[in-house]
């Protein structure tokens, strides 16, 4: 009882310090209007684009007529004609209020849904008069020098800590890859922030999606009492300014969210009848997920957990992320894909690093294992990890006649002399193969060699 009311008077001296010295520095910027300038273009009430053109911002808010019933929060759409009258009815002075920087397409915050990034927002707890005035000093310094940080547009008191806000110039429109991205971003830039005993009380740094909800300004803080409060302390902000505080492999590239094809479609129509005939005269324009698992069962993805003893302090965070992809793509069960990413874990822990890595980063990276990123490119998994990934060397060819051409420069080699004839070492024969066809399955291997698949996983291993 005696450390939860020391906690709670620390906590409590924590907000009126960071109070006092945000209101006698920077205007307070009311709930209504904070919002109206995150979420400028919501649509209007009965407003409805069917091309997706508007998103809208949605919140969670307690509802009195919940109180004793299962149900914790209701959902709610910010339209622009009707927030100031629904601001001061489910929002000021709510005990429990929830909003993200996001815009969502249709009526639910799923992370599926989120069309465009209005704010990127951090969560630092345990802020007090010493930790605010050292993030002043590093604000809008240097990007060059370690812990320095870009200068937020809001910073909120939120009873627990600081909520740190950067508003765009722009929306960010997030297209799959660059949610990944973005979600790469701001964990680099949250360690980047959180400092123990510098700009945090806390030793146990936070890492947060960027779907993540916050208390919205002008409701009030249920464990505390607070009321949340928020502060003008910069402008909006552009992504070029912010890239430039986190190091290159997790900066956002948003000038190439996705590669148009120059093809016309006749010519479509001839490289790629199998698309031709599902997109343009079956109208699914669903994307197609990689058929891997008839081929290769959890082949790819059991060679991504091989890939661990390659990954770096700073990537090992985006190994977990991208063994959710990987089991996506190969239809790896959710509760198999968590068990090995808690063995994966053990083993991550052991690569040195100023960050510890966290039971949260697992849950964390559990976001990832969403059809959305059934097809993320390599290159874009190179650049989260730091790992080289060799392509298959076809040559833009289909697989059957690829591994005709391997058997037939193998027959080709063995009456060179090159290969032996006969009893051949089948130990360099598959290690060699594997070398220049990293992914390719025990099968693939097998049927390329003309060995059986139990000579290859020996071999393999």
């Amino acid at each position: 009882m005696y450390l939860v009311l020391k906690r709670g008077c620390i906590m409590a001296n924590n907000y009126w310090e960071q109070i006092e010295y945000l209101s006698s520095e920077f205007d307070e910027v009311e709930g209504y209007e904070f919002y109206k300038f995150i979420f400028p273009n919501n649509e209007n009430q009965g407003e409805f684009n069917t091309d997706y053109s508007k998103p809208n911002a949605i919140y969670l808010y307690q509802d009195e007529k919940d109180k004793g019933t299962r149900r914790r929060l209701r959902r709610r759409i910010m339209l622009n004609d009707t927030w100031q009258e629904d601001y001061f009815r489910y929002v000021k002075d709510n005990l429990s209020t929830l909003c993200s920087g996001l815009a969502y397409r249709n009526r639910t915050n799923k992370i599926a849904n989120a069309q465009a990034m209005n704010a990127l927002i951090f969560d630092l707890d345990g802020v007090g008069l010493k930790e605010l005035r050292n993030l002043f000093l590093r604000f809008d310094n240097d990007p060059t020098i370690m812990r320095t940080l870009p200068m937020p547009t809001f910073l909120v008191s939120s009873g627990n800590g600081l909520h740190v806000y950067y508003v765009f110039e722009e929306p960010i429109d997030l297209y799959p890859n660059i949610k990944l991205q973005m979600k790469a971003l701001k964990y680099e830039l949250t360690f980047r922030m959180w400092e123990y005993k510098a700009t945090s009380q806390e030793k146990a740094i936070q890492y947060q999606s960027i779907n993540q909800g916050f208390r919205m300004v002008g409701s009030t803080n249920i464990k505390h009492g607070f009321e949340i409060r928020a502060f003008k302390t910069g402008e909006r902000v552009t992504l070029d300014y912010i890239n430039k505080y986190v190091r290159e492999n997790f900066r956002v590239d948003i000038n190439k969210p996705f590669r148009p094809s120059q093809m016309t479609r006749e010519q479509a129509k001839e490289k790629y009848p199998e698309w031709y005939q599902r997109v343009v005269v079956e109208k699914n324009k669903k994307r197609k997920k990689w058929d891997i698992k008839s081929k290769q069962g959890y082949a790819l993805y059991e060679w991504w957990l091989r890939q661990v003893d390659s990954i770096k302090g700073g990537h090992r965070y985006f190994f977990l992320m991208c063994m959710a992809i990987y089991a996506c793509k190969c239809d790896v069960p959710k509760k198999k894909l968590k068990e090995d990413m808690y063995s994966m874990f053990d083993k991550l822990q052991n690569i040195e690093h100023g960050n510890p890595l966290t039971e949260y980063d697992i849950e964390s990276a559990l976001e990832a294992y969403d059809k959305e990123y059934f097809n993320f490119k390599i290159a874009d998994i190179e650049k989260l990890t730091d790992v080289r990934i060799e392509r298959n060397k076809r040559n833009y060819r289909k697989q059957d006649l690829h591994l005709k051409l391997a058997r037939s420069q193998l027959s080709v080699l063995r009456e060179m002399g090159e290969v032996e004839v006969g009893r051949p070492d089948k130990e360099k024969l598959v290690k060699d193969y594997i070398k220049d066809h990293p992914t390719e399955t025990p099968t693939q291997i097998a049927k390329a060699l003309n060995i059986s698949r139990p000579t290859v996983y020996k071999h393999m291993k």
